[in-house]
Protein backbone atom coordinates (compact mmCIF):
# COMPACT_ATOMS: atom_id res chain seq x y z
CA UNK A 1 0.00 0.00 0.00
CA UNK A 2 1.21 3.37 -0.80
CA UNK A 3 2.24 5.87 1.67
CA UNK A 4 -0.50 8.47 0.65
CA UNK A 5 -3.25 5.39 0.49
CA UNK A 6 -2.47 3.97 4.15
CA UNK A 7 -2.75 8.19 5.53
CA UNK A 8 -6.06 8.12 4.30
CA UNK A 9 -7.14 5.00 5.35
CA UNK A 10 -5.20 5.72 8.65
CA UNK A 11 -7.04 9.56 8.84
CA UNK A 12 -9.96 7.79 8.37
CA UNK A 13 -10.07 5.84 11.85
CA UNK A 14 -8.30 8.88 13.45
CA UNK A 15 -11.23 11.21 13.14
CA UNK A 16 -14.04 8.97 14.84
CA UNK A 17 -11.20 8.14 18.09
CA UNK A 18 -10.61 11.76 18.39
CA UNK A 19 -14.02 12.69 18.37
CA UNK A 20 -14.61 9.99 21.52
CA UNK A 21 -11.35 11.13 23.33
CA UNK A 22 -11.46 15.05 23.41
CA UNK A 23 -7.59 16.01 24.93
CA UNK A 24 -6.20 12.72 24.25
CA UNK A 25 -1.84 13.65 24.08
CA UNK A 26 -0.29 13.47 20.70
CA UNK A 27 1.90 10.82 21.65
CA UNK A 28 -0.71 8.57 22.99
CA UNK A 29 -2.66 8.61 19.92
CA UNK A 30 1.20 8.20 17.99
CA UNK A 31 1.85 4.87 19.67
CA UNK A 32 -1.65 3.35 19.11
CA UNK A 33 -1.99 4.37 15.62
CA UNK A 34 1.60 2.89 15.36
CA UNK A 35 3.45 6.23 14.19
CA UNK A 36 5.53 8.75 15.22
CA UNK A 37 4.24 12.00 16.98
CA UNK A 38 5.44 14.17 13.67
CA UNK A 39 3.18 12.24 11.23
CA UNK A 40 0.07 12.34 13.57
CA UNK A 41 0.67 16.29 13.47
CA UNK A 42 1.40 16.10 9.56
CA UNK A 43 -2.70 13.92 9.59
CA UNK A 44 -4.09 16.78 11.35
CA UNK A 45 -2.57 19.50 9.02
CA UNK A 46 -4.47 17.63 6.87
CA UNK A 47 -7.50 17.17 8.21
CA UNK A 48 -7.41 20.56 8.75
CA UNK A 49 -7.99 21.39 5.62
CA UNK A 50 -10.69 17.89 4.97
CA UNK A 51 -14.78 18.43 5.60
CA UNK A 52 -17.58 17.40 3.52
CA UNK A 53 -18.38 17.80 -0.37
CA UNK A 54 -18.73 21.64 -1.36
CA UNK A 55 -17.68 22.64 2.30
CA UNK A 56 -16.25 26.36 2.59
CA UNK A 57 -14.12 27.81 5.13
CA UNK A 58 -15.16 27.37 8.41
CA UNK A 59 -17.07 24.01 7.90
CA UNK A 60 -14.28 22.16 7.19
CA UNK A 61 -12.87 19.60 10.50
CA UNK A 62 -11.41 22.04 12.95
CA UNK A 63 -8.12 21.15 14.28
CA UNK A 64 -7.23 22.77 18.05
CA UNK A 65 -3.14 23.48 16.91
CA UNK A 66 -3.22 25.87 19.70
CA UNK A 67 -3.69 22.91 22.32
CA UNK A 68 -1.29 20.75 20.11
CA UNK A 69 1.27 23.32 20.35
CA UNK A 70 1.22 24.24 23.79
CA UNK A 71 0.13 21.28 25.84
CA UNK A 72 0.74 18.05 23.23
CA UNK A 73 -3.17 17.46 22.99
CA UNK A 74 -5.52 16.56 20.13
CA UNK A 75 -8.68 18.49 20.12
CA UNK A 76 -11.05 18.57 16.98
CA UNK A 77 -14.57 19.96 16.31
CA UNK A 78 -16.53 19.93 12.94
CA UNK A 79 -16.39 16.23 12.81
CA UNK A 80 -19.32 15.21 13.52
CA UNK A 81 -19.87 13.26 9.76
CA UNK A 82 -16.82 11.10 10.62
CA UNK A 83 -17.91 9.86 14.40
CA UNK A 84 -17.81 6.28 13.63
CA UNK A 85 -15.81 4.03 11.29
CA UNK A 86 -17.37 3.95 7.80
CA UNK A 87 -19.71 1.13 6.58
CA UNK A 88 -18.61 -2.16 5.23
CA UNK A 89 -19.71 -2.66 1.33
CA UNK A 90 -20.37 -6.44 0.26
CA UNK A 91 -17.09 -6.83 -0.81
CA UNK A 92 -15.14 -5.66 2.46
CA UNK A 93 -17.36 -7.74 4.53
CA UNK A 94 -16.89 -10.84 2.14
CA UNK A 95 -12.93 -10.20 2.00
CA UNK A 96 -13.11 -9.87 6.19
CA UNK A 97 -15.17 -13.14 6.54
CA UNK A 98 -12.57 -14.55 4.21
CA UNK A 99 -9.61 -13.70 6.31
CA UNK A 100 -10.99 -14.30 9.88
CA UNK A 101 -11.61 -17.88 8.29
CA UNK A 102 -7.81 -18.16 7.67
CA UNK A 103 -7.01 -16.59 10.49
CA UNK A 104 -8.62 -19.32 12.21
CA UNK A 105 -7.21 -22.09 10.82
CA UNK A 106 -3.97 -20.43 11.79
CA UNK A 107 -4.77 -19.33 15.37
CA UNK A 108 -4.19 -21.01 18.76
CA UNK A 109 -7.31 -22.79 20.16
CA UNK A 110 -8.03 -19.94 22.72
CA UNK A 111 -8.32 -17.64 20.36
CA UNK A 112 -10.67 -19.44 18.20
CA UNK A 113 -13.61 -18.50 20.56
CA UNK A 114 -13.05 -14.79 19.30
CA UNK A 115 -12.46 -14.99 16.08
CA UNK A 116 -15.89 -17.49 15.93
CA UNK A 117 -17.98 -14.63 18.08
CA UNK A 118 -16.54 -11.83 15.54
CA UNK A 119 -16.90 -14.16 12.27
CA UNK A 120 -20.85 -14.46 13.61
CA UNK A 121 -21.35 -11.55 13.93
CA UNK A 122 -20.38 -10.10 10.55
CA UNK A 123 -22.40 -12.58 9.23
CA UNK A 124 -25.51 -12.16 10.92
CA UNK A 125 -24.84 -8.21 9.64
CA UNK A 126 -23.76 -9.04 6.00
CA UNK A 127 -26.33 -12.15 6.17
CA UNK A 128 -23.86 -14.01 4.51
CA UNK A 129 -21.70 -12.22 2.06
CA UNK A 130 -21.16 -12.98 -2.07
CA UNK A 131 -18.62 -15.54 -2.93
CA UNK A 132 -17.24 -16.28 0.84
CA UNK A 133 -18.58 -19.83 1.16
CA UNK A 134 -16.32 -20.60 -1.93
CA UNK A 135 -12.90 -19.11 -0.49
CA UNK A 136 -12.02 -21.97 2.21
CA UNK A 137 -8.52 -22.70 3.11
CA UNK A 138 -9.05 -26.96 3.04
CA UNK A 139 -6.11 -28.44 5.70
CA UNK A 140 -5.60 -32.06 5.74
CA UNK A 141 -5.42 -34.31 8.38
CA UNK A 142 -1.46 -34.39 8.62
CA UNK A 143 -1.16 -31.12 8.02
CA UNK A 144 -4.15 -30.02 10.89
CA UNK A 145 -1.32 -32.24 13.22
CA UNK A 146 2.06 -30.53 11.75
CA UNK A 147 -0.13 -26.92 12.81
CA UNK A 148 -1.10 -28.31 16.05
CA UNK A 149 2.46 -29.03 17.14
CA UNK A 150 3.68 -25.84 15.25
CA UNK A 151 0.91 -23.85 17.20
CA UNK A 152 2.04 -25.09 20.58
CA UNK A 153 6.06 -24.23 20.00
CA UNK A 154 4.92 -20.73 19.29
CA UNK A 155 2.61 -20.86 22.68
CA UNK A 156 5.95 -22.01 24.28
CA UNK A 157 8.62 -20.56 22.60
CA UNK A 158 10.25 -23.88 22.08
CA UNK A 159 12.05 -24.49 18.91
CA UNK A 160 11.20 -27.54 16.34
CA UNK A 161 13.18 -29.72 13.97
CA UNK A 162 11.60 -30.12 10.96
CA UNK A 163 12.15 -32.99 8.31
CA UNK A 164 11.16 -30.96 4.73
CA UNK A 165 10.67 -31.65 1.93
CA UNK A 166 12.60 -29.57 -0.92
CA UNK A 167 10.10 -29.86 -4.32
CA UNK A 168 12.57 -27.71 -6.03
CA UNK A 169 15.28 -30.16 -5.64
CA UNK A 170 13.18 -32.88 -4.67
CA UNK A 171 14.83 -33.91 -1.54
CA UNK A 172 14.05 -34.10 2.23
CA UNK A 173 15.63 -31.85 4.45
CA UNK A 174 16.23 -31.81 8.36
CA UNK A 175 16.44 -28.07 9.95
CA UNK A 176 16.08 -27.11 13.65
CA UNK A 177 14.13 -23.79 13.44
CA UNK A 178 12.84 -20.91 15.69
CA UNK A 179 9.13 -20.52 14.83
CA UNK A 180 8.40 -16.46 14.28
CA UNK A 181 4.47 -17.25 13.12
CA UNK A 182 1.97 -19.33 11.22
CA UNK A 183 0.39 -17.46 8.42
CA UNK A 184 -2.05 -18.40 5.42
CA UNK A 185 -1.09 -16.78 1.86
CA UNK A 186 -2.56 -17.75 -1.48
CA UNK A 187 -4.54 -20.40 0.15
CA UNK A 188 -1.85 -22.56 1.99
CA UNK A 189 -0.63 -22.65 5.48
CA UNK A 190 3.02 -21.52 6.45
CA UNK A 191 5.11 -21.36 9.35
CA UNK A 192 8.01 -18.52 9.27
CA UNK A 193 10.69 -18.96 10.98
CA UNK A 194 14.30 -18.68 11.87
CA UNK A 195 16.22 -21.64 9.80
CA UNK A 196 19.44 -22.98 11.49
CA UNK A 197 20.67 -24.75 8.40
CA UNK A 198 20.18 -21.10 5.99
CA UNK A 199 21.04 -19.13 8.73
CA UNK A 200 17.88 -16.85 7.94
CA UNK A 201 14.20 -16.01 8.09
CA UNK A 202 12.75 -18.90 5.75
CA UNK A 203 8.80 -19.79 4.76
CA UNK A 204 7.82 -23.51 5.25
CA UNK A 205 4.54 -24.15 3.13
CA UNK A 206 2.56 -27.16 5.76
CA UNK A 207 1.88 -29.46 3.18
CA UNK A 208 5.63 -29.81 2.52
CA UNK A 209 6.25 -30.69 6.40
CA UNK A 210 7.06 -34.63 7.11
CA UNK A 211 7.32 -34.64 10.54
CA UNK A 212 7.65 -31.99 13.11
CA UNK A 213 9.68 -32.51 16.90
CA UNK A 214 9.44 -30.04 19.56
CA UNK A 215 12.09 -29.99 21.19
CA UNK A 216 13.03 -28.60 24.53
CA UNK A 217 15.23 -25.41 23.43
CA UNK A 218 13.86 -22.46 23.79
CA UNK A 219 13.52 -20.11 21.08
CA UNK A 220 16.88 -17.52 20.72
CA UNK A 221 17.29 -14.16 19.63
CA UNK A 222 18.57 -13.86 16.11
CA UNK A 223 20.04 -10.56 14.68
CA UNK A 224 17.83 -10.07 11.26
CA UNK A 225 14.80 -12.24 11.80
CA UNK A 226 12.06 -10.25 11.08
CA UNK A 227 8.61 -10.63 10.06
CA UNK A 228 8.48 -10.30 6.35
CA UNK A 229 5.47 -8.47 4.45
CA UNK A 230 4.79 -10.58 2.10
CA UNK A 231 1.15 -8.68 0.65
CA UNK A 232 2.98 -8.80 -2.97
CA UNK A 233 5.22 -11.81 -2.63
CA UNK A 234 5.77 -15.12 -0.95
CA UNK A 235 8.98 -15.93 -2.36
CA UNK A 236 12.50 -13.41 -3.16
CA UNK A 237 14.96 -15.29 -5.53
CA UNK A 238 17.94 -15.35 -4.30
CA UNK A 239 21.01 -13.98 -6.14
CA UNK A 240 22.24 -17.07 -7.73
CA UNK A 241 18.60 -18.03 -8.67
CA UNK A 242 17.49 -18.08 -12.36
CA UNK A 243 14.26 -17.57 -14.01
CA UNK A 244 12.54 -20.16 -16.49
CA UNK A 245 9.56 -19.62 -18.48
CA UNK A 246 7.79 -23.76 -18.67
CA UNK A 247 4.88 -24.40 -21.24
CA UNK A 248 2.03 -26.66 -19.22
CA UNK A 249 0.16 -29.77 -20.89
CA UNK A 250 -3.57 -29.38 -19.39
CA UNK A 251 -2.26 -33.00 -18.20
CA UNK A 252 0.70 -31.02 -16.60
CA UNK A 253 -1.32 -28.98 -14.50
CA UNK A 254 -0.62 -30.30 -11.46
CA UNK A 255 2.52 -28.85 -11.29
CA UNK A 256 1.25 -25.86 -10.16
CA UNK A 257 0.47 -27.29 -6.74
CA UNK A 258 4.12 -28.13 -6.34
CA UNK A 259 6.11 -25.42 -7.62
CA UNK A 260 6.30 -21.92 -6.50
CA UNK A 261 5.21 -19.50 -10.20
CA UNK A 262 3.74 -16.93 -11.69
CA UNK A 263 1.19 -17.60 -14.28
CA UNK A 264 1.73 -15.73 -17.77
CA UNK A 265 -1.40 -17.53 -19.92
CA UNK A 266 -1.97 -19.47 -22.07
CA UNK A 267 -0.32 -20.21 -25.86
CA UNK A 268 -1.52 -20.96 -29.00
CA UNK A 269 -1.62 -24.71 -28.05
CA UNK A 270 -3.52 -24.31 -25.03
CA UNK A 271 -0.80 -24.70 -23.01
CA UNK A 272 -0.28 -22.45 -19.97
CA UNK A 273 2.96 -20.63 -19.32
CA UNK A 274 4.29 -20.20 -15.81
CA UNK A 275 7.50 -18.55 -14.80
CA UNK A 276 9.34 -20.05 -12.13
CA UNK A 277 12.68 -19.39 -10.05
CA UNK A 278 15.05 -21.97 -9.59
CA UNK A 279 18.55 -22.39 -8.26
CA UNK A 280 19.38 -25.70 -9.57
CA UNK A 281 19.00 -26.10 -13.49
CA UNK A 282 19.70 -29.69 -13.48
CA UNK A 283 16.88 -30.34 -11.35
CA UNK A 284 14.43 -28.44 -13.48
CA UNK A 285 15.92 -30.56 -16.82
CA UNK A 286 15.29 -33.78 -14.80
CA UNK A 287 11.88 -32.77 -13.90
CA UNK A 288 11.20 -31.69 -17.43
CA UNK A 289 11.88 -34.93 -18.76
CA UNK A 290 10.62 -36.96 -16.41
CA UNK A 291 6.77 -35.08 -17.75
CA UNK A 292 7.93 -37.16 -20.94
CA UNK A 293 6.01 -34.12 -22.91
CA UNK A 294 4.07 -32.60 -21.07
CA UNK A 295 6.41 -29.91 -19.89
CA UNK A 296 8.57 -27.74 -21.91
CA UNK A 297 11.04 -25.54 -21.52
CA UNK A 298 10.17 -22.03 -23.03
CA UNK A 299 13.17 -20.02 -22.18
CA UNK A 300 15.79 -19.63 -21.41
CA UNK A 301 16.39 -20.50 -25.39
CA UNK A 302 19.62 -22.35 -24.06
CA UNK A 303 18.55 -24.09 -21.27
CA UNK A 304 15.29 -25.69 -24.27
CA UNK A 305 18.25 -26.68 -26.32
CA UNK A 306 19.76 -28.15 -23.46
CA UNK A 307 16.28 -30.13 -22.59
CA UNK A 308 15.99 -31.18 -26.07
CA UNK A 309 19.11 -32.69 -26.99
CA UNK A 310 19.16 -34.67 -23.80
CA UNK A 311 15.53 -36.01 -24.68
CA UNK A 312 17.27 -36.73 -28.07
CA UNK A 313 19.74 -38.95 -26.30
CA UNK A 314 17.82 -40.64 -24.10
CA UNK A 315 15.07 -42.00 -27.12
CA UNK A 316 18.49 -42.71 -29.19
CA UNK A 317 19.32 -45.19 -25.90
CA UNK A 318 16.43 -46.83 -26.74
CA UNK A 319 16.39 -47.09 -30.30
CA UNK A 320 17.41 -50.58 -31.02
CA UNK A 321 17.45 -50.18 -35.00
Amino acid sequence: MSTSAKQIERMLALVPYLRSNDGVPVGEVADLFGVTKRQIVQDLNVLWFCGLPEAVTGEMIDVDMDALASDGVVYIENADFLTRPLRLNGYEAASLITALRALRETAGGHDQPAIDSALAKLLAATGGADGVDAAEILVDDAESAVHEQLAEALATGRRVHLTYRVESRDELTERDVDPLRLITAEGRLYVEGWCYRAQDVRLFRLDRVESVELLDTPVAEHEGAERRDYATRLFEPKADSSEAVIALHPNALWVREYVDHTELGTDDDGWLQIKVVTGDEAWLKRFVLRAAGNIRVVEPQRLAEQVASEARAALAAYDVG
